[in-house]
């Protein structure tokens, strides 16, 4: 059975993105690109909410027909292109970036479908509205986060005030060169 991972990255005090959802915060460097490496390779289908689909839909195919790009930012968009992914929005009228499904209601169900189905995990790429939707219905299997030694003040809550309980068991963790901390947790 496929279990639900949502993957994030997060600010020191909560924030997976900046108050207009950027991600300039990020300690990225080679160490950190190589950790997001070994998580793909667990994913058989990228899931977006809306806005993370808008964004993903339009930078990656745009990769694909730039000449200057470096091989592994190609690579990577050769990989977001070609793999099923799948989309949640109650508003979007439809997902024409290839590959897509976009899935409106029976949210519960349709997410249960696509764990039974066979292949590598579903993995929630950011998306922090979709993620607190799904931790309110209980459907997140595992966390795997990436804390970075920053403190925005403000910006978009991957948890809010309104996160229901829930407790989690830590599988793993490390510290990167950079300070980095990632963090894996199973929802018991």
């Amino acid at each position: 059975m496929r279990k639900l991972v949502l993957f994030a990255h997060m600010s020191l005090d909560g924030f997976a993105g900046d108050k207009n959802g950027g991600l300039g915060f990020l300690s990225y460097n080679e160490e950190l690109q190589q950790y997001a490496e070994e998580l793909i390779k667990t994913v058989g289908a990228p899931v977006y909410g809306r806005n993370t689909y808008h964004l993903m839909a339009g930078y990656w195919p745009s990769v694909l027909n730039n000449p200057d790009e470096d091989s592994h930012s190609l690579a990577h968009a050769r990989w977001v292109q070609e793999i099923p992914k799948i989309v949640f929005s109650t508003t979007l009228p439809s997902a024409d970036w290839n590959n897509t499904t976009l899935i409106k209601d029976n949210i519960v169900e349709e997410v249960n479908k696509l764990k039974q189905q066979p292949g590598k995990d579903l993995v929630i790429f950011g998306s922090p509205g979709l993620a607190r939707s799904f931790m309110h219905l209980g459907l997140i299997d595992e966390y795997k986060l990436t804390l970075h030694p920053v403190l925005l003040g403000e910006g978009i809550s991957l948890f809010d005030a309104s996160t229901p309980m829930s407790k989690l068991k830590l599988l793993d963790s490390k510290t990167l060169g950079s300070g980095v901390v990632t963090l894996h947790y199973t929802n018991r």
